[in-house]
């Protein structure tokens, strides 16, 4: 599983970050995000590319979990 932090990054870099690693055609990420928007881009890549995500959060920060 490839970890991601994208914290701090607006979008679309979060976005940009998770593409380039799924390019790797690995079955599972995970990412961390600092902001509702980033969180809804990414989540929204990742399920348009096939994958299922669930979200945690933590003191303003998300961790997507995302699998196939």
């Amino acid at each position: 599983m490839k970890v991601l932090d994208a914290r701090g990054l607006s979008c679309p870099e979060p976005v940009i970050i998770m593409r380039k690693a799924m390019m790797s055609k690995d079955t599972e990420y995970e990412i961390v995000v600092d902001n509702v928007v980033s969180r809804e881009n990414v989540t929204r890549f990742a399920e348009h590319q096939g994958y299922k995500v669930t979200v945690s959060e933590n003191n303003g920060e998300y961790t997507l979990s995302i699998r196939k």
